[in-house]
């Protein structure tokens, strides 16, 4: 008799167990995206060492999905950590990074992000960003600088490509 009980009471715990991690993995199932992102470290972006490939291809999935994913240099890393625990995105709710995405994203945006200088205001925005006017020393905004803005110039930005100009930018000088 008491080996049926252990038999069941360890039928019951397995059980659990098994609902438990299918609960749990369904939970972190995102869709995926439309496009797929294939980042090449030989020419569209900096390479990225494998160490933090996976946190770059979570960033990409995670962030691009909604819109243009920039390169973690375009702001300090002040201004990514306040973004990434900030549900309320440009005006937009979000819900909450978490575990293990938000590690995974903050590891890589950390690690390529630059400081930000003595005195420097942490920017927010790309408008305020010191290092995406030291890239863009040209360009001459019309309206409001978005993420979607890239496009533009960079016809390849939803691939995470920002090395190619549109031909407009080519031969700029």
């Amino acid at each position: 008799m008491v080996g049926k009980r252990r038999t069941k009471k360890g039928t019951w715990i397995s059980l659990l167990l098994v609902c438990w991690s299918l609960g749990f993995g369904l939970a972190h199932i995102r869709p995926a995206p439309a496009a797929t992102i294939t980042p090449d470290p030989a020419g569209m972006t900096d390479p990225v060492s494998p160490a933090y490939r996976l946190g770059l291809v979570t960033y990409l999935h995670t962030c691009g999905s909604c819109h243009i994913a920039l390169p973690p240099e375009v702001f300090p890393t002040e201004t990514w950590q306040s973004l990434l625990l900030d549900t309320q995105h440009y005006g937009t709710k979000i819900p909450p990074l978490l575990d293990p995405d938000l590690h995974l994203i903050w590891n890589y945006l950390q690690e390529y992000s630059r400081p930000t200088l003595a005195g420097e205001i942490e920017p927010y925005t790309l408008a305020d960003s010191r290092y995406f006017h030291a890239l863009h020393p040209r360009v001459h905004f019309t309206g409001p600088v978005t993420p979607n803005t890239c496009v533009s110039c960079h016809p390849g930005a939803a691939q995470y490509d920002f090395r190619h100009l549109s031909t407009q930018w080519q031969n700029a000088p």
